[in-house]
């Protein structure tokens, strides 16, 4: 079982190759490492020029983009992903092979996370503690970290990529799609580190998230779910008429 690690990058100079050496150290190996540059303007392409990568460089087009390239370049059999300012623990790949190992049929699965802010764990929000996600529970907030996730590269001809028309909430709308027929196991362990807080971090630069998410939602009204789903979208748009009279 070979994996494929995909990196999606912009601006990140200051995190890009502690990513890269945490996924180096594994305690089993990766076969391929993709990194995927976003437009980076900063020195990232001279300090991964002698990495024993795949460099790809794009225009700047966004996350979805990066990782649909790199998904596209991936030529093992499974796929995980990290984002550029986050760490791998040493044995994330060796617990996810051994889940799936034990369990031939699932085809995603992912981990906790610990959350960490200049230098320090912070303790996570109630919201924020990860359970086994099912598609109804997984509604009104994303419970799957990206840097989290291991997926089988077949997954993704059923479900499609991540929707590059969703500026934020991608991984979000992926979850979704997936568990509308599968599984995705959560190894109830914090095998990444996740720097929060520091800039160029989308989910904390960009307002009216819950917009993106009632774009992602509106793909499943005809479901088996509708009725659940009309009912979060008609929450989601309450929080976002709530907001904007806060802002008059």
């Amino acid at each position: 079982m070979n994996i494929t690690a995909i990196i999606p990058t912009y601006n990140r100079e200051k995190f890009i190759l502690q990513a890269i050496n945490s996924i180096q150290n594994q305690s089993l190996h990766v076969k391929q490492i993709i990194v995927v540059d976003d437009g980076s303007t900063d020195n990232t392409k001279e300090l991964l020029k002698n990495e024993d990568i795949t460099y790809i460089y794009q225009k700047n087009n966004g996350v979805s983009s990066a990782r649909n390239c790199g998904i596209k370049e991936a030529t093992c059999e499974w796929i995980a992903f990290l984002d550029s300012d986050d760490i791998w623990h040493k044995d994330k790949i060796e617990e996810h092979m051994s889940l799936h190992v034990n369990n031939p049929k699932l085809k995603a699965s992912f981990s906790d996370e610990t959350w960490v802010r200049d230098g320090k764990i912070i303790n996570k929000k109630k919201y924020l503690k990860k359970e086994e996600p099912t598609f109804l529970n997984s509604l009104r907030t994303c419970k799957i970290g990206a840097s989290t996730f291991f997926v089988h590269k077949s997954l993704f001809d059923e479900v499609g990529l991540f929707d590059e028309n969703l500026k934020v909430c991608e991984d979000y709308d992926l979850w979704l799609r997936i568990l509308q027929n599968h599984k995705i196991k959560l190894i109830n362990k914090e095998l990444i580190t996740k720097n929060a807080g520091h800039e160029n971090q989308l989910s904390f630069t960009t307002s009216l998230i819950d917009f993106y998410r009632i774009k992602a939602l509106k793909k499943h009204i005809n479901s088996k779910y509708k009725n659940e789903v009309l009912q979060e979208i008609k929450y989601k748009n309450s929080i976002l008429e709530n907001g904007a009279k806060k802002r008059l």
